[in-house]
């Protein structure tokens, strides 16, 4: 990945990044809706979307946004039940649903407590249910760990290699458990990508994905790459420190 045409922002910090991701995710729901009559987006787990959420619930934004017309996804889940403390819909839930008049019905979860096969299955049949056979979001917000995965697509895990499901479990081997995700062909349709950074001990892995030749196999977030869309990696000054 060329660092000199990747589509990047820094911000002072962590706080200013998650502002500047809330006011995107803003525009994007506002414009989807004006032109389209609804807003398809997919947000990610774990702590970096934190800061963005809590934005989005605050009094600035969410009155703007027509979240009866939102239709959110999970871009990954653990294999947990809704109520686990691991499990990402459960962060979305007290930081976001239980704030917003989203209608519980536009909310579409990973079933992560079923099987992990049957519950990818029943996802991308929502998925297909919802959006048609060919799904386009019109937004998906990602991040990045430490070793450059992101959702739940893992270095050397058999996620990387799909090329016809949207929705899969995926065996991580390194932490000896199952990841439900949503697929590269799924994720690179999207209208619109983030990329959310954050942190010096990110910084290193940053500068290996974007700095490197691809290889998708030891960076997965390398793969990022909308067909027919846009890319806009959103991190702060310490995670942007060696590039």
């Amino acid at each position: 990945m060329d660092i000199r045409r990747a589509n990047l922002l820094i911000c002072e910090d962590e706080a200013a990044a998650s502002r500047e991701a809330a006011e995107r995710f803003t525009c994007a729901a506002v414009n989807a809706v004006a032109e389209r009559g609804s807003f398809s987006v997919a947000v990610s787990g774990g702590s970096t979307p934190k800061g963005m959420l809590e934005n989005l619930a605050s009094d600035k934004n969410s009155p703007i946004i027509p979240w009866y017309r939102t239709e959110l996804y999970f871009a990954d889940e653990r294999c947990v039940p809704p109520d686990s403390p691991d499990s990402n819909y459960r962060m979305v839930q007290e930081l976001l649903l239980a704030t917003v008049p989203i209608p519980e019905m536009n909310v579409h979860r990973f079933e992560g407590e079923l099987d992990p096969d049957v519950a990818a299955e029943r996802y991308e049949e929502e998925i297909h249910r919802v959006m048609g056979p060919d799904p386009r979001f019109d937004l998906i917000v990602l991040g990045m760990g430490e070793d450059t995965h992101t959702a739940s697509l893992f270095p050397h895990t058999p996620a990387l290699r799909e090329t016809g499901r949207h929705a899969i479990a995926n065996y991580v081997h390194t932490l000896n458990v199952h990841r439900l995700t949503m697929t590269f062909p799924l994720i690179n349709r999207a209208c619109s990508i983030i990329i959310l950074v954050f942190g010096e001990e990110k910084s290193q892995p940053l500068a290996n994905a974007m700095c490197r030749d691809d290889d998708i196999e030891l960076h997965p977030i390398q793969a990022i790459k909308p067909t027919h869309g846009r890319l806009l990696w959103i991190v702060d000054r310490a995670a942007a420190s060696k590039l």
